[in-house]
């Protein structure tokens, strides 16, 4: 595994997938940094996060065995990998709030930007970027994260953390590569946030609504029962699960 530590970088995900079109990288080649000035999140939005308090890092993977409708199961690959670790550090009250998100006692504590590289309608590779609040104590304004340090009263030794992830990481690869969807995503929706219970939605235009969350399907879409028994799919763009 090679490791590749910065002190400051715009964007780990965004200087792996330079590195990556220029000179080539091998699977699991990790960009980690102390503080991005760019961090990005899902659906565009900004991730900030401490200088040297966090674990912030981005792996390259070669994905090209996935069939294209299969995209998905690279998202549950990487929460499962996640999930692991963090129990394996004693952290308790785990989940995964759809997509990808991971939180814990209710607080988010990761979030995850995977980036897909497609040729022809097929899979080449892509880019896991993860940010990890670890020994960050101060969230101005955003009352709905924590760390693993506020979460335990415990200091973590971030590359520790990173190590065992990415251990985690091969080893759920692993049974993607062998076909073991079935497994995964029984995994992935034992740790979805707000299964079976009623939860608030906002829609694509603001309006809020009442569902109960089922499942997701085959490509990632997630699976609401409604009032009357109806059951929808939507996907990330259409739906916003609220806390």
């Amino acid at each position: 595994m090679r490791i590749i530590k910065l002190n400051a970088i715009n964007s780990t995900n965004t200087f792996l997938k330079e590195l990556s079109s220029e000179e080539g990288v091998v699977d699991y080649t990790v960009v980690q940094t102390d503080y991005q000035t760019n961090g990005r999140g899902q659906m565009g939005t900004l991730w900030t996060a401490n200088s040297g308090e966090n674990l912030m890092f981005s792996v390259f993977k070669d994905v090209s065995f996935l069939n294209f409708n299969q995209h998905f199961y690279i998202s549950i690959t990487v929460a499962i990998a996640l999930i692991k670790t963090l129990e394996k550090h004693q952290i308790s009250k785990l989940s995964i709030k759809w997509p990808n998100d991971i939180l814990s006692e209710n607080k988010k504590i990761c979030g995850v930007l995977i980036e897909n590289s497609i040729k022809q309608n097929k899979f080449k590779d892509s880019i896991i970027g993860i940010g990890l609040n670890v020994n960050q104590t101060n969230f101005e304004n955003l009352p709905q994260a924590s760390s693993l340090q506020l979460l335990t009263g415990r200091v973590f030794n971030v590359d520790e953390i990173l190590y065992d992830f990415i251990e985690n990481l091969k080893h759920y690869f692993m049974l993607l590569e062998k076909g073991d969807l079935e497994i995964l995503k029984t995994t992935y929706e034992k740790y979805l946030f707000r299964k079976k219970k009623p939860s608030t939605f906002k829609d694509i235009e603001g309006k809020m609504f009442s569902g109960i969350i089922q499942s997701v399907s085959q490509n990632g879409n997630l699976q609401v029962l409604l009032e009357d028994n109806v059951l929808n799919e939507y996907d990330l763009k259409e739906i916003k699960l609220l806390y």
